[in-house]
């Protein structure tokens, strides 16, 4: 079929591009693919990544799906003119339905970049599809959360944790340090030859150069240089590889920089423009070794690749989801206001990384798993993960705080430095070094920092060795209970980072004891690794907790979430989000109730009595209310909403835990799993609940259009400025998308009382933060 054919057979056939001009369509077919699928022959699968939609030119197919017993159910035939693919590429998830010809099928596949630059900028044909999504959907014979899992299960690749792009390239990630310089080349089209280097310039008199790709490393002694001539060095020194390994800055696509501290500042990674530099800067005031370095590394790089789009990676963005409970210190309220000291956490970008690996391993869902993540290196932090959020973390305002580490002190009584101050008269200078760079492992074994070392000397009955050993260990095992303890379970502990990776003993002793928790270690599993490539589970078959170890690799993620912060970018920016308010609303605590507990509050068989209908489509406010009642105290006259659930859920604001004496999560709604319980009184009787009292994480509702107008999908996570008396962005907003919604964003009564936020105030979406 010729492009004239095709042009006319778009114009008269497919309803998709009937308010389409004839120039428009054409182009849309040039940078489009024609594919033939014979029959039985899959077009697409379940958990395969969206990156096109397809259009049947001729042929019949249709979309299916199976459910949880092996039942296949026809969800629509599709015949000529027909429209598929539309689903993934608008939420961003899986493929969650199988698209199979029924005979030989011409199928234009439409990339990704075409869809959004030429299709959603179009009204009708976003109408169109939204109303086609909504009608798939409807049609489903597995509700659309159990049909992600499944595509989470049966997909290879389920949260995009490859570097391949559709576009040729190399990304260079920079990790300037004061003593050292980490470098990695990374090639987007294959995998496997990547490119690790080490610049060591601690000598003042000679620089020591390590580059290596696969099992090949080369290393040499270069002269001190001056950071702007970075690259030449790169270059020269990656030649010693071979040609097919050399650095040619014409191949560079990306540039990632690591950046340990972005303070309230950053949620997450962004792309680097002269007001980033600037807050970097600003913030050097808690990193005053290290983000100074980490910006002198940006400048030279912003200078030699002036047209590369490049991005700051904050070590702390993960962490940012902490609440205040978990990151402010016992300190006076106003040095946090007014000077940002807190608890802010490191190793983000790992510990991010480690959860994904982790949900990706067991073939769930991110979003119902808790985990907890150790990173032991020459740093060392452990991080709760509760569906997804960071929730608590051990390192601190500074990588100083927290565990034991190699040469760091970790947590120490903070008047030991007042101690050492007046009756040993040390520096802040010596007070730094002594924390940082002669404490931990090596201060109190007196031996070394390294932990194979420590390990080796404790072997021979080395007395500091073993004492070194058993508190490195003993704080691991301890915070590894404290975070079971604060996130109501565990499904995943996780083990990252040189020592994690490395040290089996270490492993074992931190494990060692916590089988009642359901953390059961295979030692032999433990004891045989060897060397982990990608990932090795090591727990016990009957472990009902898993035990990985996740082979880390610093570079490689910072390329990582170079390459998503640059998408988030681009969606943003196409989106054009000042031109596109969202309206806000304050919600107030409110119950969902299931008919049986209906039945129990306000007896057998009643039926809610709707008041008045709310923003969100088939919702409403009812005559019912209900008290609730907490070991503590009591709410009264909670609003009850309809319709009924399937299970009774209570949301309540922050400030309202300590009335009722519970401590529910920050959840989305309906994700009740490890939440407290509460009892409900009503005029007929009263019903207990095991679980379902949340905190609502602020969210906004859409609708596949809306979605689509801002280029944003289901469960991406956004950041909103809402203009009021004074401006405010909020954080860690997520997006919720279905056909039934309106476009609004929800924050509890204490979020807007702290803001003086109104219902009926605008909010702007400024920037994604990350894309679930």
């Amino acid at each position: 079929m010729s492009e004239i054919d095709l042009k006319r057979f778009f114009l008269e056939q497919v309803r998709l591009f009937e308010n389409f001009p004839a120039d428009k369509v054409e182009e849309i077919v040039i940078k489009s693919r024609l594919a033939t699928y014979e029959g039985n022959e899959a077009i697409l699968e379940t958990g395969d990544e969206g990156r096109f939609i397809g259009i049947m030119i001729s042929g019949h197919a249709e979309i299916s799906m199976t459910d949880n017993t092996g039942t296949r159910a026809v969800i629509t035939q599709l015949g000529t003119g027909d429209v598929f693919g539309v689903m993934s590429l608008l939420t961003g998830d899986r493929i969650v339905a199988d698209v199979i010809a029924g005979n030989r099928c011409f199928v234009l596949m439409i990339p990704q970049d075409v869809f959004n630059t030429h299709i959603l900028t179009n009204p009708k044909a976003v109408g169109y599809l939204s109303r086609l999504l909504a009608e798939r959907t409807r049609a489903m014979s597995v509700d659309l959360v159990t049909a992600q899992a499944n595509a989470i299960v049966r997909s290879r690749d389920p949260y995009a944790l490859s570097l391949q792009t559709n576009e040729p390239g190399k990304v260079v990630v920079l990790n300037v340090g004061i003593s050292q310089i980490h470098f990695g080349i990374y090639n987007t089209e294959e995998s496997g030859a990547d490119v690790h280097g080490i610049i060591d310039h601690a000598d003042q008199q000679v620089t020591r150069i390590t580059v290596k790709v696969g099992t090949q490393q080369r290393s040499v002694d270069h002269a001190p240089f001056k950071l702007s001539d970075l690259f030449n060095v790169i270059r020269d020194t990656t030649a010693l590889l071979g040609e097919a390994f050399t650095f040619h800055p014409e191949d560079v696509s990306a540039i990632g920089h690591r950046v340990v501290h972005g303070g309230n500042k950053f949620s997450s990674s962004v792309v680097i423009t002269p007001a980033v530099i600037a807050d970097i800067e600003e913030l050097s005031v808690f990193a005053p070794l290290h983000n100074p370095v980490n910006v002198a590394g940006i400048r030279v790089a912003l200078k030699q690749f002036p047209n590369v789009p490049q991005v700051a990676v904050f070590d702390t963005a993960f962490h940012q989801t902490l609440a205040p409970y978990a990151y402010l210190y016992g300190l006076p309220y106003d040095l946090y206001k007014q000077h940002g000291i807190r608890r802010y956490g490191f190793h983000g970008t790992s510990h991010r990384y480690v959860s994904l690996k982790s949900a990706e391993v067991l073939k769930r869902p991110l979003g119902e798993l808790e985990i907890i993540s150790c990173h032991l290196g020459i740093g060392a932090s452990l991080c709760a993960i509760d569906h997804g959020r960071s929730i608590d973390t051990t390192m601190g305002m500074t990588p100083s705080d927290g565990l034991i580490m190699p040469s760091r002190s970790g947590s120490i009584d903070p008047a030991v430095m007042i101690h050492l101050m007046e009756k040993h008269h040390m520096s802040p200078e010596q007070l730094s070094t002594l924390i940082n760079s002669e404490s931990g492992l090596k201060g109190i074994s007196g031996i070394s920092s390294d932990i194979h070392e420590i390990e080796a000397a404790a072997a021979d009955g080395h007395h500091r060795a073993l004492l070194a050993h058993k508190a490195y260990c003993y704080q691991v095992r301890k915070n590894i209970g404290a975070y079971v303890a604060a996130m109501g379970g565990i499904d995943v502990l996780a083990f990252t980072g040189d020592v994690g990776e490395t040290s089996a003993t270490v492993r074992s002793l931190a494990c060692q004891g916590l089988g009642y928790m359901g953390i059961k270690l295979d030692e032999e599993k433990n004891r045989n690794i060897g060397s982990v490539d990608n990932f090795a589970i090591i727990s016990a078959d009957d472990s009902p907790v898993t035990i990985l170890v996740v082979a880390n690799d610093d570079e490689r993620l910072v390329a990582w979430e170079t390459l998503r912060s640059i998408e988030r970018n681009a969606l943003l920016l196409a989106a054009k989000p000042e031109e596109a308010p969202i309206p806000v609303e304050i919600s107030a605590h409110h119950a969902h109730l299931s008919q049986a507990d209906v039945d129990k509050l306000f007896g057998p068989g009643h039926q809610l009595t709707p008041m008045h209908e709310l923003s969100q489509p088939g919702q409403f406010a009812c005559e019912e209310q209900v008290h609730l009642v907490g070991p503590k105290g009591r709410i009264a006259k909670v609003r009850v909403l309809g319709p009924t659930r399937k299970e009774t859920q209570v949301e309540i604001a922050m400030t309202e835990q300590f009335k009722l004496g519970i401590q529910p999560p920050i959840r989305q709604s309906g994700d009740l799993a490890g939440t407290p319980g509460v009892t409900l009184e009503g005029p007929y009787g009263s019903s207990v609940i095991e679980r379902g009292v949340v905190c609502a994480q602020r969210h906004i509702h859409m609708t596949p259009e809306d979605a689509m107008r801002f280029h944003v999908r289901d469960n991406y996570v956004v950041r909103v400025r809402i203009e009021g008396e004074r401006q405010l962005i909020f954080g860690d907003v997520v997006v919720r998308v279905n056909p039934a919604f309106r476009l609004a964003m929800h924050i509890d009564t204490d979020e807007g009382n702290a803001g003086n936020i109104q219902t009926g105030m605008l909010g702007y979406i400024e920037e994604i933060q990350s894309r679930h």
